[in-house]
């Protein structure tokens, strides 16, 4: 049973930091990928980030370039997010992804085979 574990959302100041945390068990690093992802309230479900797990290259959303970074620790099965620079439109449920297999668009919600239950993050301005 493969489970992801998103923690570390909260309430931030606009500008502040927060760093998300997604623990992965009964899951091999012999996987394509893995990513973060977020939706705000009416809106879809978009990608943030994403670290090949083969080589560490890593992508971003023009919307979080400069601000966000995604890293792994192989030794803990754990993907970070680590958002800086917060602003307003950063506030969003934010979700890790696992995919197995290399397939389309990093972004293409429906090539992830596991998702986490998403940790809030909340930026007041």
């Amino acid at each position: 049973q493969v489970q992801l574990v998103e923690s570390g959302g909260g309430s931030v100041q606009a500008g502040g930091s927060l760093r998300l945390s997604c623990a992965v068990s009964g899951y091999t690093y012999s996987s394509d990928c893995m990513s973060w992802f977020r939706q705000a309230p009416g809106k879809e479900r978009e990608g943030v980030a994403v670290i090949y797990t083969n080589g560490g290259v890593t992508y971003y959303a023009d919307s979080v370039k400069g601000r966000f970074t995604i890293s792994q620790d192989n030794a803990k099965n754990t993907v970070y997010l680590q958002m800086n620079s917060l602003k307003a439109e950063d506030a969003a449920m934010y979700y890790c992804a696992a995919r197995e297999k290399g397939g389309p668009w990093w972004g293409s919600l429906a090539s992830y085979n596991y998702w986490g239950q998403g940790t809030q993050v909340t930026v007041s301005s």
